[in-house]
């Protein structure tokens, strides 16, 4: 990968999570060193800060269970137009937050891909594939919808900014699924979406799995956007989170996709999400998510700092 604009918006969303901390995201992955970690591979890094969500407007839902909907709407107006506008001609990093942001970035990155003639691919790397809908959430915390929402499901319409354009279901891949709710399940059956849970991992590698969905990539000239959610790797090496799943990717599995995403110099957009610094361990888990995005933007295993604990 040649030197890159990198921008970082810092999204300090936690509504659509079921406790607090995800806010404080942006803050540690700034002291993690994330701006310097890329610096010292030859990028460009601009900072524009944090992002503040548009003007509360007055939306409502019959599902009852719906938490925090009109601040989850301002947000996703929000966070589509910065990340459109920062992808004009530049990468944009996207440190969260929870989940609930990317269905600002899908829709954001959607647009640009299409205003560009191009086809825009995402590489979920999740143990959740949020896909409820604003119906089937029984949960009403709305980190699990925006998957749904991007691929332009019903119900959303009338509630959630428009979407200009919507995903196509089949240039998405899930990778690291084991948390997975029956409306999702049967959502996923009709969708198209290409799903490599835990177990395909194990039985496969995920060299294997990730190589066939970037070839595709390559051969179709599109843009690729990475959704990595904090839960997709163990608990055991990232404890940050608030939806910990056991059984996640190990501490090479991440590696080894990032390297290869480097490898393939097709990812134009990053979402870093679900963060929550107050549950982590001394910064271990923002640490780890540097790490990871310096092996995505060219730090080889040959280069990796030693630490001194």
């Amino acid at each position: 990968m040649d030197a890159t604009h990198c921008i970082l918006l810092g999204a300090p969303v936690q509504d659509g999570a079921g406790r607090f901390g995800c806010d404080m995201g942006p803050s540690a992955f700034r002291a993690a060193g994330l701006g310097p970690a890329l610096e010292s591979l030859g990028h460009r890094v601009e900072d524009r800060g944090n992002l503040i969500p548009a003007p509360l407007r007055p939306v409502s839902h019959s599902n009852a269970a719906i938490l925090a909907l009109p601040e989850i709407v301002a947000w996703t107006e929000a966070i589509a137009a910065a990340v459109h506008e920062a992808s004009a001609a530049a990468m944009p990093l996207v440190l969260g937050g929870d989940h609930s942001l990317a269905a600002g970035t899908l829709s954001g990155l959607a647009r640009r891909a299409a205003g560009r003639g191009r086809k825009l691919f995402v590489l979920w790397l999740d143990a959740h594939p949020d896909l409820h809908t604003l119906e089937t959430t029984q949960s009403g915390h709305l980190h699990g919808v925006p998957m749904a929402y991007a691929l332009g499901a019903t119900g959303f319409a009338g509630v959630f900014p428009p979407l200009p354009v919507t995903l196509e279901p089949s240039r998405v891949c899930m990778m690291g699924l084991r948390s997975v709710d029956p409306a999702e399940r049967r959502a996923l059956a009709q969708s198209g979406i290409r799903v490599h849970d835990m177990r395909s991992i194990d039985e496969h590698g995920v060299a294997a799995l990730l190589k066939r969905f970037l070839d595709e990539v390559a051969a179709a000239g599109g843009d690729l956007h990475v959704s990595l959610d904090v839960d997709f790797l163990d608990p055991e090496i990232a404890p940050g989170v608030g939806t910990t799943v056991p059984g996640g990717a190990t501490f090479r599995e991440a590696h080894l996709i990032m390297e290869m995403l480097h490898d393939s110099g097709l990812v134009t957009s990053l979402d870093l999400v679900e963060l929550n610094p107050f549950l982590d361990e001394r910064g271990r888990t923002a640490l780890l998510l540097v790490d990871l995005v310096a092996s995505l933007m060219g730090r080889s295993v040959l280069d990796r700092p030693t630490r001194s604990y």
